[in-house]
């Protein structure tokens, strides 16, 4: 289905799915309607409460978050480092949560596995009409921070790998390290078969783009490491980012993923404004400040959103 006929069959379908305006930073319509659902019948007014995945990055994500959201009067509360979307996701829809911060090719997946959406705003509609009843997609921002998988100098050297493609020559013979689900997802193990025809010698279940698969990276326990691009531990140790010729890895704009029930103008546009000023080098900053510089990921959200006039 191409753009055009896609944005067809939203208009005919039974969701609310607003005028969207496209920018430098993605979509940032403010008219009160969402990608999909209620279409501003929400209400805020008795706080949200904002889940995050298992890792550094989307902990940082939350608290921000929680910071510009804060600002704008809305009562917050954050539940760091849940788990997965597998935890995340029906956490969301059973009220446990009501907002979690997402990443727009990486949602699209597990939603909608055999969606070929690549372009934002293709994405952003595919979200729109995959989603489950009650959650919705609001205006991606500016950052984004994708899957890659990575290998030492050394071992790019040895074996001849500058990209995905590469792997399939040396099939049986390498080890890859990942968070458990990369196993079983189209952006993972399964996508590197299905598309590039890689088969490993042995998956190792680790984390996500943290000490562990990048300690076995390190210590040569695996040869490929699934990392995300925002990890400065990639450009630090001079390691090899393979590159993706036929666009299994999708574009991961940071997209906030929230319930119809809180999804008031208030709440719109204090994320809007959050996703129009963050940028990809920021985000890979302030992973930086948590990872290496040992500081608290609330600490480095609130002075980030002070510094940016974000909050007060």
């Amino acid at each position: 289905m191409n753009r055009r006929t896609l944005l067809g069959a939203l208009a005919g379908a039974a969701v609310s799915v607003p005028v969207l305006t496209a920018c430098g930073s993605g979509i940032t319509s403010l008219d009160g309607g969402g990608s999909a659902g209620s279409g501003g019948s929400g209400s805020s007014k008795g706080g949200v409460t904002i889940g995050t995945a298992n890792f550094t990055e989307n902990q940082v994500l939350g608290y921000l978050y929680a910071a510009v959201l804060e600002a704008a009067g809305v009562k917050t509360t954050v539940r760091p480092n849940l788990g997965t979307r597998e935890i995340l996701i029906p956490a969301l829809k059973g009220g446990d949560i009501d907002l979690l911060p997402e990443y727009q090719g990486a949602l699209l997946h597990y939603l909608a596995p055999k969606s070929r959406a690549t372009e934002e705003g293709e994405m952003q509609n595919a979200l729109a009409m995959a989603l489950p009843a009650g959650l919705q997609v609001l205006p991606y921002g500016m950052a984004e921070d994708s899957d890659a998988f990575v290998v030492t100098r050394e071992t790019a050297r040895k074996y001849g790998l500058s990209t995905l493609a590469d792997l399939a020559k040396q099939n049986g013979r390498l080890v890859v390290g990942a968070a458990p689900e990369v196993k079983k997802r189209e952006v993972g193990v399964v996508g590197l078969k299905d598309v590039y025809g890689v088969e490993f010698k042995e998956f190792k279940s680790l984390d996500s783009s943290g000490p562990l698969v990048k300690g076995a990276l390190k210590k040569g326990d695996v040869d490929v490491a699934n990392l995300f691009t925002t990890d400065t531990d990639i450009q630090a140790n001079d390691w090899v980012v393979l590159s993706d010729p036929k666009n299994l890895i999708p574009g991961q704009h940071i997209v906030p993923l929230v319930a119809d029930r809180k999804a008031d103008s208030t709440v719109r546009k204090a994320l809007a404004e959050l996703g129009n000023v963050l940028t990809t080098a920021q985000l890979t900053e302030l992973n930086r400040q948590v990872d290496k510089d040992k500081k608290d990921p609330e600490d480095v959200a609130n002075t980030y959103a002070r510094q940016h006039g974000l909050a007060k």
